[in-house]
């Protein structure tokens, strides 16, 4: 789809819940709703908004499809890397389903069932973020050495691979290292799965950089078959999963603006909210820019 074609399509009102479908729901996360066809799975992206580990009461309209059809753009992208969960022909999945409406047709994929990995793949190419803070206090990365002097938001030598466990709703993800990871999924396994971050990680940022934007880091999960064959799941290379920076305001010493949810930790940390639930609502303005940042990393990436 185009760029226009998926904004003229988004709802004026956010879906922060997916209400009516014939089918059993097996799980239920922060933004995502899984639901069991049986043969295969179904992923609806909501609306829905979190911020420091805490769900919002007010989604971010159509955030869900921006994040689905990013996604599947990117999943075309890095096919010939790596595998992944969708089914080939998604138009024919929806329709042989019964699945006719636009909006969930938007914000959903149909996918092979398969066995996620236990552990979250980051991938690193800047400075940033729990990194900076990391580098701080040790100058390492998950135990990997860093040259010293390095500023905040300044370009690695080369990307790092910097894994983390995977907590459980509500919880924090931990930084775990290449020994920590290698016996929590096997060491065969975290060769590759490495490997295949970095390389994801390395087409990411030169198809970012060609869209005006810089990819600082990003997340990937990856999961297996009954066989053991990798594939890359879940949802690839999204504001909600990467830190994208505009690449004509990039600047080191500093955390530079970036196309996602920024706007809400500032707002959130400016009315001093504690951080622990219940979240307080977002005024119009904040939920306007956020949805205008998302949809411009869409509009950046797809022309």
């Amino acid at each position: 789809m185009t760029f226009a074609e998926i904004a003229a399509a988004l709802p004026k009102n956010a879906v922060t819940s997916i209400e009516g479908l014939p089918y059993p729901l097996l799980a239920s996360g922060k933004v995502r709703e899984i639901f069991d066809l049986g043969d295969a799975l179904l992923l609806v992206a909501t609306d829905r908004l979190s911020a420091f580990d805490v769900i919002l009461p007010d989604g971010i309209p159509g955030k869900g499809a921006i994040l689905t059809q990013m996604s599947n753009w990117w999943f075309g992208q890095t096919s010939g890397l790596i595998q992944n969960h969708l089914l080939p022909d998604q138009a024919g999945e929806f329709a042989r389903r019964g699945i006719t409406s636009r909006d969930l047709q938007l914000r959903s994929m149909i996918v092979r069932k398969l066995k996620p990995l236990t552990i979250e793949c980051v991938a690193r190419g800047y400075l940033i973020g729990s990194g900076w803070s990391s580098y701080q206090k040790t100058g390492e990365v998950c135990g990997i050495k860093l040259p010293a002097g390095l500023r905040q938001a300044e370009r690695l030598p080369e990307p790092i691979f910097t894994p983390t466990t995977k907590a459980p709703k509500g919880q924090h993800d931990e930084p775990i290292n290449d020994a920590q990871g290698a016996a929590a999924i096997g060491a065969e396994l975290y060769a590759k799965v490495k490997a295949t971050s970095l390389a994801l990680y390395k087409l990411g940022h030169e198809r970012a950089k060609q869209a005006g934007m810089i990819l600082a880091d990003t997340k990937f999960e990856f999961g297996t078959d009954a066989a053991g064959n990798l594939f890359l799941i879940d949802e690839v290379l999204t504001p909600d999963s990467s830190r994208y920076w505009p690449a004509a305001e990039y600047r080191v010493d500093c955390s530079p603006p970036s196309y996602d949810k920024q706007f809400v930790r500032d707002h959130l940390l400016a009315i001093k909210w504690n951080q622990s639930p219940p979240a307080p609502k977002l005024p119009a303005e904040v939920i306007t820019r956020t949805q205008a940042k998302y949809l411009a990393a869409l509009k950046n990436l797809l022309g």
